[in-house]
Order: C-alpha cells, then structure tokens, then sequence
C-alpha cells in the first residue's frame, strides 16, 4: 500500500475538521470543557437545551450560534453581570466557546407560534409587545426580536418560550445596569421606560406562548 501524500493527508485533515468541532461542542454540552469549572450545559439548560423553566434557566437550543458566542464573550468580559455563567464562560477557551454555540444553534427547539394582529387593542400587554408605546420611546418587542419573538441574527434573541423569570431577570438587569452589552444601548432604554407591572407582564406574554394568539 502507497503512503498518502502531504496534499492527500492535509485534505483529509480539512474534510474531518466539522465533524471533529461538531463533536467538540456536543461534549462540551454534556460533559463539560476541558477545565473542570467549564461544567455541562446540561446540568442548568436541560438535555433538550430547551432550559428549565421553574428554576429560570433559559433555552439555547435554536438561538444563533454568534449571539451565543456574543454571551459568553460578554460574560468572560464583564459586561453582562451572572453569578453562575461567568465564572463558566472564562473557564472555556474561545474555540469551546464557539464549537458549543455552534452544537446548541444546530439542536432542535419549538417554533415560535403565528401571531396575530387581529383584537388586541383593548389588550395594553399585547399592544406594548406587538406595537410598542412610541410616547416612551418603546418600540414594539417584535419589532426587533421578530415574529411571536422567534428572534432575529445575533443581537436579538428569541423571547417566545423562554421562562418568565428569565425574561424578568434580563430586563432588570439592563434597568440596574447589571447587564449592558446591547446594540447602542437600546435595551437600556427600553427596559428603563418600562414599569415593573408591565416588564411582569410582557415576559409572561412570551413565556406563554399560545397566549400570543387572539382569541376568535
């Protein structure tokens, strides 16, 4: 048998390279990283990665491989504030940090719901989540995140089947400052504008998702 040539050995090396980061990320996902602080995303996200709910540990299966990349950039660097995730997200080098973000973007998640326009004017939660309130510079929390919040490229995340509290957490979070890692500060903003009754209520607007359809 002929030895492989240099050109036959690196191209095999290429054509494998997916196939070994994808295994990387699915590793990373169950077992952890190869610092033992970086602990498995399972323990907290579900095996599903569809997050546990009662607990308020959000989902990442679906979301955007870069903005979960973008997260755990954020917490190694500070500029969002969480006690669990950002000593987990500085034990992770930055190639684990996108092999599992790439892994979790490919699981599967629920779709988000078709949400309808139609009888929601006497509704104040669904008028501020569909449309916004302009008078308080809040725009419409579709308006950016898309759809029934389904979420749009990496900087605005899905809002529809995430738990309440999770939502909740994250708006408080941009109000007190904890977390500023939005787009020219828009969250900011939004957050800030918003009272604590209606930041209660438009996460559970989300979290609930067949609660986005109209009655007929």
């Amino acid at each position: 048998m002929k030895p492989l040539s240099r050109v036959a050995i690196s191209t095999a090396l290429i054509l494998a390279w997916p196939v070994a980061h994808a295994a990387d990320g699915q590793k990373i996902f169950t077992q952890g990283g190869q610092n033992p602080a970086a602990m498995a995303c399972l323990g907290c996200h579900g095996a599903d990665g569809k997050g546990i709910a009662p607990a308020g540990f959000p989902r990442l299966a679906g979301l955007p491989a870069g903005y979960l990349n973008k997260q755990l950039g954020d917490f190694r660097n500070g500029s969002r504030k969480q006690a669990v995730m950002e000593p987990l997200a500085k034990a992770l080098s930055e190639e684990e940090a996108k092999a599992v973000s790439a892994y979790l973007a490919n699981m599967p998640s629920d779709p988000a719901p078709e949400q309808r326009r139609q009888q929601i004017a006497t509704d104040p939660v669904r008028r501020l989540a569909l449309y916004g309130d302009w008078s308080r510079h809040i725009p419409g929390c579709v308006q950016c995140h898309g759809p029934g919040g389904s979420g749009v490229g990496k900087h605005f995340p899905p809002l529809a089947g995430q738990p309440a509290s999770y939502l909740v957490a994250q708006l408080n979070a941009w109000r007190d400052g904890s977390r500023s890692n939005d787009p020219n500060q828009l969250m900011v903003g939004v957050a800030k504008a918003m009272t604590d009754a209606e930041v209660t209520a438009v996460a559970a607007f989300f979290a609930e998702p067949h609660g986005q359809e109209a009655k007929p």
